[in-house]
């Protein structure tokens, strides 16, 4: 499995932003969960958000509920993050995340919120 990611920048605070991740591999022909961590300086690494590619079932941290939607499009193996009413918490790396029996990364686009 291959995850490419891109769409970070550096946005104002109440910008807006969308990260997409297109994903490849025979994994694909399988039922699993696909999102987005993000890990801001001197912070772990946390979830964010993440859609199932069976029945499009959403997860959202409670920091991004109301703010942030995922989306999929199956046909372009693709998953979508808009990001919108962004604040400076928000500034981290983002990393492309899929699990099938075990979790696979991409590489990690960063996120600046700044004014």
């Amino acid at each position: 499995v291959q995850l490419q990611a891109s769409g970070g920048g550096l946005v104002q605070p109440g910008g807006s932003l969308r990260l997409s991740c297109v994903a490849s591999g025979s994994v694909l022909a399988y039922d699993y969960a696909i999102g987005w961590f993000r890990q801001a300086p001197g912070k772990e690494r946390e979830g964010v958000s993440c859609i199932s590619s069976s029945d499009g079932s959403t997860y959202y941290t409670d920091s991004v509920k109301g703010r942030f939607t995922i989306s999929r499009d199956n046909a372009k193996n693709t998953v979508y993050l808009q990001m919108n009413s962004l604040k400076p918490e928000d500034t981290a790396v983002y990393y492309c995340w899929l699990y099938l029996y075990r979790n696979y990364w991409g590489q990690g686009t960063q996120v600046t919120v700044s004014s």
